[in-house]
């Protein structure tokens, strides 16, 4: 019997002796041979399935099946006990007129959660009225978890909403609104359909993303096994412990180098070109406008760091605060979500832009996914993700418009974006020329025009 079985069988014991009061029953285990808790999660039949990975890894989790679900956050924070978490998140157009299908906010307090923080592991459930079920559920999870074999799948073809045309007009009308002053500044979106000889699952594509990109949050929110949507996203959107808030601005994006000098070529460019300082300061403004009427006091760092990813380079100021007494972790989030860095500023009228002018809804993608204690809550924001309906992928991007922001360059930041992604199939040599020739040939015909 391995550890894991025999820490469940103790979850059972326990469980079955607990009191009528017992929210929640918590298990530490020792794990000291590796365990993929993504291979693990996969193998599980239960739903809600979510993992989470922290930016900086030192925690993950797999919060698995549902002892109640929630719309509304910060019902969920009045209710729960001191130790347990909820997980999910909120969507950014979801209950919308443009999006009536997708939920606004979905978070669920798990039946079952297994997780690491550094080198401790735990296994806790979390106690419902009805424990005959979650005994059953217990009882029927797999322990001879399947591999999840690395992705094969080749991209045949890429279809984007808008096309090129499309974004550039887009763009213009941005830009015209810009200058008749209705706001400073829209973050406009791009959604990418990959078409695959092959399907792939939403497990498949998490784990890959895992073991390439460094420095992300990573994250898996599937109801159940038809859908997925998934992430590998450099920013946080806040964390908080106790009346302690850590968030941040990162806006201002430039892709790597070749090789080492170009690399800090591009970085110092970066960190020096007024348009992107511009665009980072405008977020880091709309942060601090967001947090004074909460906060007793704030540190804002006075000049942006340069984070390196994989594929590109982004600005980031970091911003902390003390918040006041009651404000809760619901309200920050709905406080700070969508930040100017992924929708605009003024935030309504960039908001209603987007919703007259992108030409598909963005559902969970920038919205914000993570989790609710009463302790400590943090949630990223959920760029760099992937919508997987039954094995197709839609791949999501977005970037800031403001003043000298040009269609063609703009364009190709959205490749390097959901190049974090996309860079993980196996590719097609025609597919990828034929995709560098559509985009030169818009290019030529915008300049005809």
């Amino acid at each position: 019997m391995t550890a894991l079985q025999q820490a469940v069988e103790r979850l059972i014991a326990k469980l079955e002796q607990a009191s009528a009061t017992t929210q929640r029953i918590l298990v530490k285990l020792d794990l000291s041979k590796h365990i993929d808790l993504i291979d693990w999660m996969d193998t599980q039949a239960l739903y809600p399935k979510f993992y989470w990975q922290s930016r900086n890894c030192r925690e993950e989790v797999v919060a698995l099946g549902q002892i109640k679900t929630f719309t509304d956050p910060k019902a969920a924070e009045k209710v729960i006990s001191n130790e347990q978490r909820v997980w999910g998140g909120r969507s950014f157009d979801g209950r919308t007129e443009r999006n009536k299908r997708c939920l606004s906010s979905f978070f669920f307090l798990p039946l079952l959660e297994l997780s690491r923080l550094d080198n401790e592991w735990h296994i806790a459930v979390n106690v419902g009225e009805d424990r005959a079920r979650i005994l059953t559920a217990l009882q029927q999870l797999m322990f001879d978890t399947s591999l999840i074999s690395g992705i094969h799948s080749k991209i045949l073809n890429r279809s984007y909403t808008p096309d090129f045309s499309g974004w550039s007009n887009m763009l213009t009308r941005a830009l015209d609104a810009i200058e008749h002053k209705e706001f400073e500044k829209v973050v406009l979106a791009r959604r990418t359909k990959l078409q695959l000889d092959k399907p792939v699952s939403p497990a498949q594509l998490l784990k890959a993303s895992c073991a390439n990109n460094s420095n992300s949050f990573h994250f898996l929110l599937a109801l159940d096994e038809k859908h997925g949507f998934m992430g590998s996203t450099p920013e946080r959107l806040f964390q908080r412990h106790e009346h302690a808030i850590q968030t941040e601005a990162l806006a201002g994006t430039i892709g790597r180098g070749k090789d080492d000098v170009e690399d800090q070529q591009l970085a110092q460019w970066l960190l020096s070109d007024n348009k992107n300082r511009y665009e980072n300061r405008l977020v880091v403004d709309d942060i601090v406008n967001r947090l004074v009427p909460c906060s007793q006091s704030m540190n804002v760092s006075q000049t942006p760091e340069l984070v390196q990813l994989r594929k590109v380079q982004h600005l980031k100021r970091s911003i902390d605060a003390e918040l006041n007494s009651g404000v809760f972790s619901a309200d920050l989030l709905e406080n700070l979500q969508p930040t100017a860095a992924i929708a605009g500023l003024p935030r309504d009228p960039a908001l209603h832009f987007i919703a007259e002018n992108e030409p598909f809804s963005r559902g969970w993608y920038s919205g914000a996914v993570g989790y609710i204690s009463q302790q400590h809550s943090e949630f990223c924001v959920a760029i760099r993700s992937a919508l997987i309906i039954e094995g197709e992928v839609h791949l999501f991007a977005g970037a800031g418009i403001v003043p000298g922001s040009v269609a063609e360059s703009e364009w190709k930041e959205l490749d390097r974006k959901t190049s974090t992604l996309c860079s993980l199939f196996e590719q097609e040599t025609d597919s990828s020329l034929a995709a560098e020739m559509e985009y030169k040939a818009h290019h030529a015909i915008n300049l005809i025009e």
